[in-house]
């Protein structure tokens, strides 16, 4: 599923990121060389992050 349209960036490379050490929306942005433009995918990125590093 994409979560952010702007930067095209889907579910799975959230939680790739989030496993890897990623615990923000904005590490995890960086991480992948991007950054949130209009930033509605903010709160469900946080979202899918949180969850994926509670599963660790």
């Amino acid at each position: 599923m994409v979560v952010c349209v702007c930067n095209a960036i889907r579910e799975k490379d959230l939680k790739e990121v989030a496993r890897e050490g990623c615990a923000t929306t904005c590490s995890a942005y960086a991480r992948l060389g991007r950054r949130p433009k209009c930033g509605q995918c903010v709160p469900f990125a946080r979202t899918i992050i949180a969850a994926e590093r509670a599963s660790i």
